[in-house]
């Protein structure tokens, strides 16, 4: 069983799909938690950073990390400056707190998988030095957005997806596109697409956080699934695909209640998606049909940008528009 420990991210973590023993909310000493937890059996600590009073304060950390077990802890930072630096992160690890991130996607996946030393090694800034530009499970680099593409289904269309996320927010903003451990990217001859291995994404981001969004086509990489602020779900609503996934993660629709997921490559009527919500008990993000990539504007594709929060300069009545036109809702 776990326990959550929440205050200004509390929003974010009532969508947590797992075993609840305790909920706590509200700010607190370090040493009331200290005295609440230190003899209480759990499982996982799911920890918002900002139920900590002086947080900000790495002395404060350090105390936590001397009298609870940090193996159990998963930190979910906020995005203020002081504790989303490279130097506050590499001084986490230092003393021992491995497990930290800034979205829903890498709480779940240190739920699953804990790092070790090992995993985060590459971020740890022996010399102290608070240029290094590091990054790690989903921390915000400045303003830039990092968008992650995850296929569902087979063959899903994650990789020309982002090719063509990439040319249409190119327009009207400062954006560049990473593949994690692949190497299809190339074929689209786009200088703004770029291929790097897990090791290198860190860096890649870092060198890119002058830039408005980073769209990055995670593959199956776990350190890219951290990295990322955002994860948007690609499937491919045919009945075979469907049955399949079904057959492998039969609760995958229940895992992602909440998540931005796109039926892409779709050709289901507004009725067709409605009924294969109420069948998986969720609802999808957006209804994307079959895009030609070489065409040079995507209305629909605006659209769906249009509703991540992109190109806010179309108003309301051309949204609503294209909505009723390609059957959104």
């Amino acid at each position: 069983m776990n326990v959550i420990i929440c205050n200004q991210r509390k929003e974010l973590l009532s969508g947590l799909n797992i075993d609840i023993i305790k909920t706590i909310e509200g700010q607190y000493e370090v040493d009331q938690l200290i005295e609440m937890f230190k003899n209480f059996y759990y499982q996982r600590m799911i920890l918002d950073i900002t139920a900590i009073k002086d947080y900000t304060d790495i002395k404060t950390l350090q105390k936590l990390s001397i009298s609870l077990d940090m193996e159990k802890i998963i930190l979910l930072l906020d995005d203020t400056e002081e504790s989303s630096s490279p130097n506050y992160l590499s001084k986490l690890i230092s003393m021992g707190i491995y497990n930290f991130t800034r979205n829903i996607e890498g709480v779940m996946y240190l739920y699953n998988n804990p790092n070790s030393y090992r995993d985060v090694a590459q971020y740890h800034q022996i010399d102290d030095n608070e240029d290094g530009g590091i990054i790690y499970q989903g921390i915000e680099v400045d303003y830039c957005r990092i968008i992650g593409i995850k296929s569902l289904t087979d063959e899903a269309g994650a990789t020309t997806f982002c090719n063509m996320m990439v040319n249409e927010l190119k327009k009207n903003y400062n954006v560049v596109g990473v593949e994690v451990d692949d190497n299809q990217f190339g074929y689209f001859n786009n200088k703004l697409l770029h291929s790097v291995n897990n090791r290198e994404l860190g860096k890649f981001i870092e060198k890119n956080r002058d830039k408005d969004a980073i769209i990055v086509d995670i593959n199956n990489s776990p350190i890219a699934l951290g990295l990322v602020q955002e994860v948007i779900y690609l499937v491919e609503p045919t009945t075979i695909k469907l049955n399949k996934l079904m057959n492998i993660k039969r609760n995958i629709f229940k895992e992602l209640t909440g998540r931005k997921i796109i039926l892409n490559k779709s050709l289901l009527s507004s009725k067709d998606v409605l009924e294969l919500q109420y069948e998986a008990k969720t609802k999808f993000f957006f209804n994307m049909p079959p895009l030609n990539e070489r065409d040079e504007n995507i209305p629909i594709m605006d659209t769906f940008l249009a509703k991540l929060g992109f190109l806010k300069q179309q108003n309301d009545e051309e949204v609503e528009k294209r909505k009723k036109i390609f059957g959104l809702f």
